[in-house]
């Protein structure tokens, strides 16, 4: 078994504890945040990379 007790912020986590990921999260289209909950984000540079990503890939409406 295995007894590794870190704990790792999940989304609602990080928009409850981060100021500025809340309002960047807020501030993008309900398609991306959609997208955005589906994956294990765990901070606002994480989250920005992935928004990059998607655009960079032209997967975005």
């Amino acid at each position: 078994m295995n007894d590794d007790r870190t704990y790792r912020l999940g989304l609602s986590d990080l928009l409850e504890q981060d100021l500025s990921s809340y309002e960047y999260y807020n501030s993008l289209p309900k398609e991306v945040q959609d997208r955005i909950a589906e994956r294990d984000i765990q901070s606002l540079e994480e989250m920005q990379a992935y928004v990059a990503k998607l655009r960079a890939e032209g997967t975005l409406s």
